[in-house]
């Protein structure tokens, strides 16, 4: 049995560097069959400073001083600059081996477009990107708000709403990892190391009796014209979470405090988020409606002729819902912190055509936690001084990619055509229910002990409740 795990992990091993060894220099074989005719890449921005600042609530659990952001609050960070120029460097560096573009290409009409969302960390990463792949043209960015509002297009937002939709996502929520309980109380664990790791007991917070973290009154808003919210204790967990993990990044450091962690520790630092992002954007009835403009953009992407180029700067919200939208399995990352989207990933569209029919591959692209603390030089291939990010194939559930790794382009055409009549046939209706939806039911107050198991009646010992630690004895 250990010998068969070691081949199959081996044969694992082996086809994740033929395909990173596919996207990155294809064979001479496969050039004589295909030609790249387009890229469209819907990227997630880079590294940033934390959603808030001054006197943010994440600020006020640990006693320690966190690291002081070269940018302020929610902006794109002076490190998430230079990597974000590195990546474009490889992209140029690939598209130019791969004969789509010249080397120092100045872009003529609407062959290449660049559109951000108009927060000022979107809009950044994209200028930032647009210097490393096109240095030799002065590339307008496409935003159509002023700094720092949202552009709906980007907003992962509900614009249709009913009470018998709502309760569809509600019930594929609860479907979610045994419900957002469970899944949340599976986080335990993780939540007390992070408590520990803040020493969140010695805290500002602690003083009005917030020593840990808590979920037993999480409270989901589905509301139309707004993005799916979580209210709750859960919410500040995932606010510090957030906030380690870019210290991490702009520190160079996997020690927060002079406390090493392991990846493993890192990853699961992450999932805590990955849970808060779960189930608000990856219901796939919910994704429907809050990836419909970008769906229906991409789609008419890979139909424009005269585009060779295109790239979309958003938010890891995006990858996720239209992930979840289009029935992506997104891969298992390697060497990153975030299991699906990691900082600065994108899922890139590639266009082939063998001169009859029309192919795509998709690949999860993104930089590996060395090439972010390092700021390591990107190429096409690995050669002194220089690596190839890390890309990994995305695979569509229900479709089947044929001997070359590459899907029919009618194929992935027809699942966002379907995806796109999903949301054309929500009704949209007045709702009678309130917004505030609470699928977690809790009419007595939910307690758990330290290591995640539910607390009953007759449990002794440290029982958290509302994020207050209670010790019940007889």
């Amino acid at each position: 049995m250990t010998g068969q795990i070691k081949i199959s992990m081996l044969a694992a091993l082996l086809l994740c560097c033929l395909w990173v060894q596919a996207q990155t220099k294809r064979s001479d074989d496969f050039r004589a069959k295909y030609q790249l005719k387009e890229v469209v890449v819907m990227s997630r921005h880079n590294i940033r400073s934390p959603l808030s600042s001054g006197g943010a609530t994440y600020m006020r659990v640990t006693p320690h001083k966190w690291f002081s952001w070269t940018s302020p609050g929610s902006q794109l960070s002076l490190r998430g600059g230079v990597l974000e120029t590195e990546m474009g460097q490889f992209f140029r560096k690939w598209l130019v081996g791969e004969g789509l573009l010249p080397d120092n290409y100045r872009p003529e009409g609407d062959d290449v477009l660049f559109y951000a969302n108009s927060r000022q960390r979107t809009f950044a990463t994209a200028k930032y990107f647009s210097a490393g792949f096109l240095p030799f043209a002065n590339v307008e960015i496409t935003h159509k708000y002023e700094e720092d509002k949202m552009d709906p297009t980007f907003t992962p937002q509900f614009t249709k709403m009913n009470d018998t939709y709502r309760q569809q996502v509600v019930t594929e929520m609860n479907a979610m990892h045994g419900g957002p309980q469970a899944w949340m109380q599976s986080m335990q664990p993780t939540l007390t190391l992070v408590e520990n790791i803040i020493d969140m007991a010695h805290s500002a917070a602690a003083q009005n009796d917030t020593t840990h973290f808590w979920y037993d009154d999480t409270k989901f808003k589905l509301e139309k014209g707004s993005e799916p919210k979580m209210t709750g204790g859960y919410t500040l967990a995932n606010s510090v979470a957030d906030a380690l993990v870019l210290q991490c990044y702009e520190s160079e450091s996997m020690a927060p405090w002079g406390q090493e962690l392991t990846m493993e520790q890192w990853r699961a630092i992450c999932r805590i988020k990955e849970v808060y992002d779960g189930l608000l954007f990856t219901a796939h009835s919910a994704a429907v409606n809050l990836a419909y403009p970008l769906v229906s953009r991409i789609r008419e992407e890979l139909h424009n002729d005269g585009r060779k180029f295109t790239f979309l700067s958003g938010h890891d919200s995006n990858l996720a819902s239209i992930s979840a939208a289009l029935r992506f399995v997104l891969p298992e990352t390697e060497q990153a912190m975030e299991a699906h989207t990691p900082i600065g990933s994108k899922i890139v569209f590639e266009k082939w055509s063998d001169g009859t029919d029309e192919y795509v591959a998709v690949n999860l692209v993104y930089q590996a936690v060395s090439q972010l603390h390092n700021r390591t030089l990107l190429s096409r291939i690995d050669e002194e001084g220089l690596q190839m990010p890390m890309i990994l194939p995305i695979t569509i559930e229900g479709l089947t990619a044929n001997s070359d790794g590459l899907y029919r382009l009618t194929d992935l055409d027809t699942r966002m055509a379907d995806a796109m009549a999903e949301y054309d046939a929500i009704e949209d209706a007045p709702t009678d229910v309130a917004a505030l939806s609470k699928p977690i039911s809790a009419n007595v107050p939910y307690a758990y002990t330290l290591s995640g198991t539910q607390a009953t009646a007759n449990t002794q010992g440290v029982i958290i409740e509302q994020g207050q630690k209670i010790i019940r004895s007889h």
